[in-house]
């Protein structure tokens, strides 16, 4: 990894020279909302911001997507049209620790067993930048899954605000290739740089009360009726935000559409493992019936079934799913019930 550093005001124009020869989506406000956008001007982004209110996901996975195009030639053949070229390289910059390591969540679903051509070219084609974390929020608990708040893990760059300079890591191949093409990081010794960065990290962490998952999936391993999920299933509205607001996770439905002229289109959208009919099967058959199975479901895939599967917990402490539920339901709480055995 090499290291170096940029002045605080030096980075407005290096991202603007980022911003003249790639799409730039940054964190901006949108109508008092933080949110990943394509920037029209630098001074548009927020670099000092606790949490996104929706995560980078739909950059890779979007919330709405055309797959192909189907023609009707004269009722005696169709013709496919599929696109030829998914995304331009773009860049992704000021992502948090915690949303770093969701898109490492993202990517064996997609690129493994069955790779997904769409989620793969947007991936490949995307540089991202990550930004340390200069404070918590009360919902924040990244530690509980290892993640520290300045982790450069699953960025192409990383940098960390330290005084008057980032400090700038250079994590991967497709990193060097963005800093050789976009000048303006001085790669001097930065010995005195790493060392502010490990007060900032442990400051950071200070604020984040620790959440211990010592022994919850063995549980989970061994329980799979607990009487914890009747108790916020009754809480649980079956709304879905949770889903829709968290950066793991990926379920969606297909759906074919005829527009009445000889053309028809598939689309992929995002779909929710909390909706009633999510589970519910041609023949009528529902494997899900009640919101018990179906918040079951949803914590135990967060906290076991991802991590079996990938090796990798389906949850990055981001508290998205803690803010936004309208019952309070808090996957914190949920782990105290589990370590309990409630």
């Amino acid at each position: 990894m090499r290291k170096g550093y940029i002045l605080k005001e030096n980075l407005k124009t290096w991202l603007g020279a980022i911003k003249e020869k790639f799409p730039l989506i940054a964190p901006v406000q949108d109508d008092g909302l933080t949110l990943f956008r394509e920037v029209e001007k630098v001074d548009d982004i927020v670099f000092d911001y606790g949490i996104t209110r929706m995560p980078p996901k739909d950059l890779f996975f979007p919330q709405t997507e055309k797959m192909f195009r189907i023609k009707n030639k004269n009722n005696v053949a169709i013709e496919l049209e599929s696109p030829e070229k998914i995304t331009d390289e773009q860049v992704l910059f000021g992502v948090h620790s915690c949303d770093l390591k969701s898109i490492l969540a993202l990517d064996p679903v997609f690129t493994t067993c069955f790779p997904d051509r769409y989620y793969q070219e947007r991936r490949d084609k995307t540089y991202v930048i990550g930004l340390s974390c200069t404070k918590a929020l009360p919902t924040c608990f990244c530690t509980a899954y290892g993640i520290n708040p300045t982790d450069a893990d699953g960025a192409d760059v990383h940098l960390t605000e330290v005084g008057d300079k980032y400090l700038v890591e250079v994590v991967t191949e497709r990193g060097e290739r963005l800093v050789s093409a976009i000048p303006g990081i001085v790669f001097e010794d930065t010995t005195n740089l790493e060392a502010e960065k490990a007060k900032l990290t442990e400051k950071v962490k200070g604020e984040i009360k620790f959440i211990d998952l010592t022994g919850v999936k063995e549980v989970l391993d061994e329980n799979f009726e607990l009487p914890l999920w009747e108790k916020w299933a009754q809480k649980c509205l079956g709304c879905g935000i949770c889903t829709y607001v968290c950066p793991t996770c990926h379920c969606f439905d297909i759906n074919d559409f005829n527009r009445g002229d000889g053309v028809g289109e598939r689309f992929r959208c995002w779909d929710s493992c909390m909706f009633s009919d999510f589970t519910r099967m041609a023949g009528g058959h529902n494997p899900r019936p009640t919101k018990k199975e179906r918040v079951r479901n949803r914590f135990m895939h967060k906290l076991k079934y991802h991590l079996d599967r990938y090796s990798i917990v389906g949850c990055v402490g981001c508290g998205r799913c803690v803010q936004r539920c309208p019952e309070n339901i808090d996957i914190r709480a949920i782990i105290s019930d589990i370590k309990g055995g409630v």
